[in-house]
C-alpha cells in the first residue's frame, strides 16, 4: 500500500473498529485473502455518497458486496445500489451479508460483465464505482462517464496499483492499463479528478 506501514496501522487503530456483519466480512476477505476495499475507503465511500446525497450508485464489481455495504447505508432505505459479479457465488454470498445486515432491500445484483451491465441499465447514477479487472479500465470510461448525472462522482480503486505506476521498469498490461486509464481521467473535459492517496490509490472525478 502507498501509506507507510505504521500511518496506516494508525489510522486503523484511530477509527471506530467495524462490528457485527462488517467486521465478519472484513474476516472473510482476511480468511480469503480477497482484496477489499477495507475501512478506510469505506468510510470515503460513504462520505462521498453522503455528500452529494446519492440515491443511485452503481458498481462495476462488487465481489461479495464489502464496498455495497458502504454505499447501501449511504443512500438510505430510499436509494439503490447496483452490485456487478463475473461470479453468482460472489454475489449470493453479498446477498447472504446484506440481507443479514439489513441492507439487502436497497441492493439489486446483476451477475455478469459490469461494463455491459451498465451499459444496458435504465438512467443515470449519482456514483459509480470502478474496481473491475485492470486492463478493462481504460475502455470503461466509455460507458461510465455519460451514465453519470452532472455532479456525480466517479469512483476508481487501485489507481496507484502498489505504486507500480510510478515505476518506469512496470510495464506488464494491468499496470500500463492503469496508467492509461489515469491519463483519460485527467485530459477528460467531463471531468475534475484528484487521486487520493490512500490504500492502493483511490481517484475521484466529478461530472460537470
Amino acid at each position: 500500500m502507498i501509506v507507510d506501514d505504521s500511518v496506516a496501522r494508525y489510522l486503523e487503530e484511530v477509527a471506530p473498529a467495524s462490528e457485527g456483519v462488517l467486521a465478519e466480512m472484513e474476516a472473510y476477505g482476511a480468511e480469503t485473502e480477497f482484496p477489499l476495499i477495507g475501512p478506510l475507503v469505506g468510510r470515503v465511500l460513504g462520505l462521498l455518497a453522503r455528500s452529494i446525497r446519492a440515491e443511485r450508485v452503481f458498481e462495476c464489481g462488487s465481489g461479495f458486496g464489502y464496498s455495497a455495504w458502504w454505499f447501501a447505508e449511504a443512500v438510505g432505505p430510499k436509494g439503490e445500489v447496483f452490485l456487478t459479479d463475473l461470479s453468482q457465488e460472489n454475489l449470493d454470498r453479498a446477498k447472504d451479508f446484506l440481507a443479514r445486515g439489513g441492507l439487502d432491500g436497497r441492493c439489486r445484483f446483476l451477475c455478469g460483465d459490469a461494463v455491459e451491465q451498465l451499459t444496458a441499465s435504465y438512467g443515470t447514477y449519482d456514483a459509480i464505482l470502478v474496481d473491475i479487472d485492470k486492463e478493462g479500465y481504460p475502455d470503461s470510461l466509455a460507458a461510465t462517464v455519460p451514465k453519470l448525472r452532472t455532479g456525480g462522482l466517479l469512483i476508481t480503486d487501485n489507481v496507484l496499483w502498489g505504486g507500480r505506476v510510478a515505476d518506469e521498469s512496470e510495464t506488464d498490461d494491468a499496470t500500463e492499463a492503469i496508467r492509461e486509464y489515469t491519463r483519460r481521467l485527467y485530459a477528460n473535459e467531463d471531468l475534475s479528478t484528484v487521486i487520493l492517496p490512500l490504500r492502493d490509490g483511490v481517484a475521484v472525478s466529478r461530472k460537470s
